[in-house]
């Protein structure tokens, strides 16, 4: 299998992942950390994929999304963005309403 065919099953295998520096429990960059707190302050169930794991998955996310940065946030198979695309999204409602309309499940508001 291809990175690039694995990459393809995580994006479409999973509803919320983070291909991020680090794991949603220890963030290696402050990017990374923003989005993962984001995520988190949302309650919202998403897989987070370490880069720095591996060099392959490190360039093979950038070129399945032709996007040169991490961290990279896909939902229901949609590349997203990365921190700052994410960070205002949410900042505007714009990143709940889009994961309420996708059916991914969030925390309720308290």
């Amino acid at each position: 299998m291809s990175i690039h065919d694995t990459i393809d099953a995580e994006v479409k295998g999973n509803d919320v992942v983070l291909f991020m520096k680090g794991s949603p429990d220890m963030p290696m960059c402050g990017f990374s950390g923003q989005v993962v707190q984001v995520l988190d302050y949302l309650g919202v169930p998403y897989k987070g994929i370490n880069v720095l794991e591996s060099d392959e998955v490190r360039q093979g996310i950038k070129d399945y999304s032709n996007w040169p940065t991490i961290p990279q946030l896909y939902i229901k198979g949609e590349f997203i963005g990365g921190c700052d695309i994410v960070r205002e999204m949410f900042q505007a409602g714009e990143l709940q309403a889009l994961l309420k309309d996708k059916g991914v499940a969030m925390r309720e508001p308290a």
